[in-house]
């Protein structure tokens, strides 16, 4: 499976002629979706879903049941369900978004299992109970810190980490929190740039 990475959450998978993306957000480039053939949403945040990009892209796009999406069409999906997205098998987990500094409410949040290899959490670090090959660990974010990027790639054990959620920090910061990684857990961690594959 090849996994590229976009501007800060979005992830494009693809396996023998199909392309499953995974949180297209206002942030990410366009060409993420191209020739994509289904899109998983984690939650309703801007920074991970372009309802205006998705509405005009015809595909099957999946989403939190309790999710606040107007004007898009998606396929509602709940913690523990497993479906078929672009031909890749889905396991989804987790079920809210991580907490939020002042008691701001949360929101649904769903982490994706992908062809029980790839995990993407979206906004939470929600643990799988089943092994994980390939974790998409967020390393920066309001409701995190970097501690806690470490704790969650210690206790998921993957046999490789890449960076996500990173949108919003800059080349001084981003080595530090790679260095961090790096040098804290013993998985595999490497940061790919947006447009770089794996």
């Amino acid at each position: 499976m090849r996994i590229t990475k976009y501007t800060h959450a979005c992830v494009r998978l693809e396996h023998e002629g199909r392309v499953l993306v995974i949180d297209p957000g206002t942030w990410s480039e366009p060409a993420a979706l191209t020739g994509a053939d289904a899109v998983l949403v984690t939650h309703e945040h801007a920074d991970h879903l372009d309802v205006l990009r998705l509405a005009g892209l015809g595909v099957p796009v999946h989403a939190p049941a309790g999710a606040d999406i107007p004007r898009l069409e998606v396929t509602r999906v709940s913690s523990g369900m497993e479906f078929t997205a672009a031909g890749f098998r889905v396991r989804a987990v987790g079920g809210r978004h991580a907490p939020v500094h002042g008691g701001r409410p949360d929101c649904a949040n769903l982490g994706y299992l992908v062809d029980e290899t790839v995990y993407h959490p979206g906004d939470a670090f929600h643990v799988p109970e089943q092994p994980v090959e390939t974790l998409l660990v967020p390393v920066q974010g309001s409701w995190m810190k970097t501690s806690e990027a470490i704790d969650f790639v210690k206790a998921v054990r993957p046999q490789r980490a890449f960076a996500i959620h990173d949108g919003q920090i800059n080349e001084r910061g981003l080595s530090s929190v790679n260095g961090w990684l790096a040098e804290e857990t013993d998985h595999g961690y490497r940061y790919l740039r947006p447009g770089e594959s794996a």
